[in-house]
């Protein structure tokens, strides 16, 4: 009940640890595609004046040697976190010539399946594990599906804050390590997240619409919007659905949220458990790996998930190894689209919401799930993502059926409690604000981005590709206008630099052969 989480928060502030809520932490990861001036995907090396896509702290690629991943470093800021991304898409900018970053979700105008390349490390052992990793990904699901880009935000709270939220739980909560209290707490954000992690893609969904060259012959239920798009009427972020997977493979995968031993069971038995359609792919084709495993999940970030539980890894360490070793350290939220009308894909506004949003999920009560609630989890989540601004539409509860409507006014008075005590602490009254702008979007579905996008097409008698190519060229022009300071060339050229002398010294050590190396990156799975 969002009573409670009122209640919590002005416990809280009755405190001096309430200070601690002005210095959040977050970072962002952004990606964006590389494509020509005309918006076709970028066939080009990553550029090298951005240094090794392996090694750089915050220049790298995702799937794709065409797909960016610009990331911040942690700052307790909103504006700190949103300059620092601006001025890494600045110096990108600077090493691009004439090709773009794609500034939405979906992607460009795509080549064959077989055509789009998998990004590319090194010779290292770890380099040449992620490449075999992607690979895999366009076995088991294609690669067009792998161009699909979004915003990663990672989320923690200040540590001074950890043992005055210990002190308003229950005396089995009290008795835990501040660590343990640390995870089951971020465990308890997670559950309730997942619970309502459709108000995302509704309040803030920029993907109603794709290229018909993404699906490539592809079954799917979507409509012709003109001889290029395909779309549905009431969409938000057709980027979280699941047209794009050619296997139903992780369909039953059931991976439990419940307590930290739980999910790390759960999610090893996908890695450690054979599926009969990826051992017919096989592991090597004339000695290339075409997949690391036959397993139903290679490793835990082929798992699909709006949320997840995070740890920095040491060197060669798996991420469940590192989670069980020393506990949650943050979490990743993984729903947010790119928006095409903002520069950055994302802006002050929505970060305050989203701070806002996972503030709630902590203070508020969250009781374990069971399969039940899993199941209307994902049908909830689908029903949104691909019908949310439908009129009437019906999400499903435990006690029954309610309007989307309803639930969502109900959850967004709980935030903008949250919100009122977070302008307290800043001055001003911008969180209180933005929740009453996602108020109007619920009684006004025309006003969320999903709708704004495939009105602005209609108006524009465009396609989705000729909207977003004409908002990445104009974003483009706005980012060479700005050069960086000699200061800020200089330090992004000595982190390229240096990232170059970091891979190569990692491939100058690897001493065992590529086979013996991944089978003991496996056996850390067994020792768990």
């Amino acid at each position: 009940m969002p009573e409670l989480a009122t209640q919590r928060i002005e416990q809280l502030s009755q405190t001096d640890a309430f200070q601690y809520l002005k210095s959040l932490q977050r970072g962002i990861e952004k990606e964006s595609l590389r494509t020509t001036r005309a918006g076709l995907l970028a066939q080009t090396d990553h550029p090298k004046g951005l240094g090794s896509p392996f090694t750089h702290p915050r220049i790298t690629t995702d799937f794709s040697e065409s797909l960016l991943e610009l990331i911040t470093p942690v700052f307790p800021s909103i504006d700190g976190a949103l300059a620092s991304l601006d001025e890494v898409h600045r110096y990108v900018y600077s090493q691009l010539g004439d090709e773009l970053m794609w500034t939405a979700s979906m992607p460009c105008q795509l080549p064959e399946d077989a055509a789009i390349p998998v990004a590319r490390y090194g010779s290292s052992n770890a380099a040449k594990m992620k490449t075999a990793y992607r690979v895999g990904l366009g076995n088991r699901y294609g690669r067009a599906m792998q161009t699909i880009s979004g915003i990663h935000y990672n989320f923690s709270l200040p540590e001074g804050l950890w043992p005055h939220l210990q002190q308003q739980r229950s005396a089995e909560s009290q008795a835990l390590s501040i660590q343990d209290f640390k995870t089951e707490s971020y465990f308890h954000v997670i559950r309730n997240f997942r619970r309502i992690s459709w108000l995302l893609p509704y309040l803030y969904g920029a993907s109603p619409a794709v290229s018909k060259c993404f699906l490539q012959g592809q079954q799917h239920d979507l409509q012709e919007l003109d001889d290029s798009t395909l779309y549905l009427p009431y969409a938000t972020a057709l980027r979280m659905g699941d047209f794009g997977y050619q296997s139903n493979a992780q369909n039953g995968l059931a991976i439990c949220y419940n307590k930290l031993d739980n999910y790390i069971e759960t999610l090893k038995q996908a890695i450690v458990t054979e599926h009969p359609d990826y051992q017919k792919i096989g592991i090597k084709k004339d000695g290339a790996y075409q997949q690391l495993s036959t397993a139903l999940l290679q490793i835990e970030n082929e798992f699909y998930s709006t949320i997840r539980p995070k740890r920095v890894t040491e060197s060669g360490e798996i991420p469940l190894g590192a989670l069980q070793n020393r506990g949650v350290e943050y979490i990743e939220v993984r729903t947010i689209d790119v928006n095409p009308y903002l520069p950055l894909g994302i802006d002050k506004d929505e970060i305050r919401f989203v701070d806002c949003l996972l503030l709630f999920c902590l203070f508020d009560d969250s009781p374990e799930c069971d399969d039940d609630d899993s199941a209307r989890i994902n049908s909830n989540f689908k029903a949104v993502v691909n019908h949310g601004r439908q009129p009437g539409l019906q999400l499903q509860q435990r006690a029954g059926n309610v309007a989307m409507s309803d639930w969502a006014e109900e959850l967004l008075q709980g935030i903008t409690a949250i919100a009122k005590h977070l302008d307290a602490l800043h001055g001003g009254g911008n969180y209180q604000r933005v929740c009453q702008q996602q108020l109007e979007k619920l009684h006004n579905p025309a006003l969320t981005p999903s709708a704004k996008i495939l009105a602005d097409m209609q108006k524009n008698q465009q396609s989705y590709f000729e909207f977003a190519l004409a908002q990445s060229q104009q974003h483009a022009d706005n980012f060479k206008k700005t050069t960086l300071s000699s200061e800020q060339i200089d330090a992004f050229e000595t982190a390229s630099h240096e990232s170059n002398q970091r891979r190569a010294a990692l491939e100058s050590e690897s001493t065992v052969g590529f086979d013996e190396y991944l089978a003991a990156f496996y056996q850390q799975y067994q020792q768990l």
